[in-house]
Parts: structure tokens; sequence; C-alpha cells
């Protein structure tokens, strides 16, 4: 189109909404401005999360998530779900059934950032992750999510590593008898953030996933926490793939976007795509750049390492 034409349309397209009633808050604005263009969809289902366009977007997440649709994603997710105001949830969920759009995972949160021990095996800590595995069934319906993240919590020195082992499949055990009626996934991260983790691999998930024997049991394989603890990715994506259910993304070391470290993220997701991966792959990263250029290089570095034609 000329670029006369151009300006000339979005002349008459702005007098139109005037004459409407016209835009009435800032929220209408940053998403009237985030509407004229729309790129296409990416070919894998890359999830971002809260904030990660904010500076394009403006600080509302439901005008976060209309921009990210925008931009070609089809998936979100928010590890803080469970914290959201109820008609918030339902706002969310509402949004994204009318895009089209696929919610990811949030986090069974106990609100005891980890020190809720399932291996050390005492009832307290059973009895608050069974009313949280509860409580997100709920906000599961609320926003039409498929995926929780469980984390076991610590290691409990005190105790060998096999009644550890046992004492997190009984607990498990009693959320998979929660969620599986619901056809809700709990998905089991290992992580590297710190030592004192009693989950660290995906094999060591792999093992308790095999033993809960559940379909409601499975694994998240999140990509920057596995290189950092194991590093070997691809073949241990074979070893385990029957029990993964969810993957989510972060480069090495730095956890942002893919480019930015050491991961080569174009044979990794090429590998997913041949093992027939469609499943949604969480954005659990931070931007490499600030303000708008750096989440506009974000998204590039997405579309750079997206299957190609």
């Amino acid at each position: 189109m000329e670029r006369r034409k151009f300006l000339q349309q979005g002349t008459l397209a702005g007098i139109s909404a005037l004459a409407l009633g016209g835009i009435t808050s800032k929220s209408q604005a940053a998403t009237a401005g985030t509407t004229a263009a729309k790129e296409k969809p990416f070919k894998m289902d890359f999830a971002p999360h809260d904030g990660m366009f904010k500076n394009s977007a403006g600080a509302d997440f439901l005008d976060q998530i209309k921009y990210m649709h925008d931009q070609g994603f089809r998936s979100i997710e928010d590890n803080g779900m469970m914290h959201r105001p109820v008609a918030e949830q339902e706002k969310i969920g509402n949004l994204l059934a009318k895009l089209g759009m696929t919610m990811g995972v949030f986090v069974v949160d106990t609100g005891n950032n980890w020190k809720t021990s399932l291996a050390s095996g005492k009832q307290e800590f059973t009895d608050a992750f069974v009313k949280t595995c509860k409580d997100s069934v709920d906000v599961a319906k609320r926003c039409n999510a498929k995926w929780a993240t469980v984390v076991p919590g610590f290691f409990d020195r005190n105790l060998p590593m096999g009644i550890q082992t046992a004492n997190v499949i009984a607990a498990l055990r009693l959320g998979a008898a929660i969620f599986e009626p619901h056809k809700l996934v709990m998905v089991l991260e290992p992580l590297s953030d710190t030592p004192d983790l009693f989950l660290r691999t995906a094999e060591q998930s792999y093992e308790i996933c095999k033993a809960v024997n559940s379909p409601a049991c499975k694994i998240l394989y999140d990509i920057y926490h596995m290189q950092r603890n194991t590093g070997n990715l691809i073949p241990t994506i074979d070893q385990c793939w029957d029990e993964i259910a969810y993957v989510q993304i972060g480069d090495n070391p730095g956890r942002k976007e893919p480019g930015t470290g050491e991961i080569n993220y174009k044979n990794v997701f090429a590998h997913l795509h041949k093992k027939g991966y469609k499943g949604v792959l969480g954005m659990e990263h931070g931007n490499a750049g600030q303000g708008k250029e750096g989440e506009a290089a974000l998204i590039k570095a997405y579309r750079n390492v997206d299957l190609q034609d």
C-alpha cells in the first residue's frame, strides 16, 4: 500500500473511532496501538508471561495478552495465577478463549517458597499440598488451564534418599487423585535454583512419575534448569520422553531468550518437533534487552529459532 493512502486510511479510522465515543482509557489506547499490525503465528507454541512485554503493551496483563496474540504467540503461562483475584482469573480465561489461545502452567503454590517439603513425609506439609491441589482445580477451571507446576520442596537431610523419594511419591499420588478426574496434569519441575531442592534431574522425575503411575503426574522439562544441572539435553529428552508433558525455555548462562547463551535452541526445537511435540513451550526467562527495543529483540530471537518452512 502507498504511504499516502495508508496515512489517509489511518486518519479516517481515527475519526470513526472518535465519532463512536473515542478511546476512553489508557488501557484502550494501548490496546488500539498494539492491534494495528498482526504478525503471523509462530509454528511452535511459545508462551510468554506477565511483564515480558509491559513496555510495548502496558502494565495490564490483559493488554499484554492481546499484544502477545498480535505478535503471533498463541499461548501464555502465569506462575502466579493462584494469587490473582478470582475475577481476574476469569477475565484471563475468557480473553484466552476469545483469542483462541492456550493457558500454560501456573504453580501449585503452598505459599512457603519450597520449604513445604514433601520429602519429609510430615503430615502438615502433605495436608498443605493436598489443600493447594484442591484449590488449584478451581483456578484451572477459571483460566482454562490443563497443567500445573509442582515442586516437592527441599531435601530432608535427616532421612535416607529412598525414604524421601517414597514420601514424595505418596504425596504426589494424593495430588494425582485430585487432578485426574478433572483431566488436569501436575508437571514436576526439577530445578537448579539451589542444591537444597529435592527434585534436581529429569531422570529422577521420570522415576517418580513411573511410581505415581497416573496420567495426572508428568514431567516439566525446563531446558534452562536441565542444562545447568546435567546437560546432555537431547539424549535425556529421549530417555524421559514418555513422561514429558510440558517444556520451558531459557538460555544459559543468564536465563534470557534463545541466542543469548550456549544452548543450540534450533537443534533442540527441531528435535522436539521430530519427536512429535506439539505442546506449549513456556518462555520462563527474562529479557536480555531493555524497554521496547529489548522486547522487539526478544520476539526476533524467537522468530530466528522457530521452525522454518
